[in-house]
């Protein structure tokens, strides 16, 4: 049996592997609290996602975490599936708010809007999961401020990268 390669496998492949790459980077950034990270490879998601669409975002994103929790060692851990329900909420957002007027609507509003679904995510999943209490969401004031201040963070470097079109296509 013969596998065929497309251009469109190539070009997921590169973006997956930058989006790995950027959670890699991400991983050994040191935080002062658990669950708050600067989200970089989101910076990836969203050139995807402004350039290819909302199929080939989920493909990268989905690509992205297995591949990182694989290299990380955490595959099928519980940051794993954290991980994954951040993805998975900040995909389906994306995906509900993509319709928004690109006019008014830019990088740094699609990457809070995406941030914000990615901590709620994540939140939900460990409250139904990891913490059965309802304790875990008097931590979402941190987490929301976080995601504002990371989510505006890539949203303008995306914004950057966007303008200039410093990335291949």
């Amino acid at each position: 049996m013969k596998i065929t390669i497309t251009e469109e496998d190539k070009k997921l492949a590169r973006w997956a592997s930058a989006a790995v790459a950027l959670s890699l980077i991400d991983s050994a950034i040191p935080t002062p609290l658990p669950g708050v990270k600067p989200g970089v490879a989101n910076i990836v998601t969203l050139i995807v996602f402004w350039h290819y669409g909302f199929r080939t975002m989920l493909w990268v994103t989905v690509l992205r975490i297995v591949a990182a929790s694989l290299v990380l060692g955490y595959f099928l851990a519980p940051g794993f599936f954290l991980s994954f329900a951040g993805g998975l909420f900040s995909v389906c957002a994306l995906g509900v708010f993509q319709n928004l007027p690109r006019r008014w609507f830019g990088a740094v509003s699609f990457s809070i809007i995406a941030a914000f679904a990615h901590i709620l995510g994540q939140i939900l999943l460990a409250r139904l999961w990891l913490i059965p209490n309802n304790g875990v969401f008097l931590m979402l004031p941190v987490f929301w401020a976080s995601a504002l201040f990371f989510g505006t963070l890539n949203g303008l470097v995306t914004a950057y990268f966007l303008q200039k079109k410093h990335f291949p296509r």
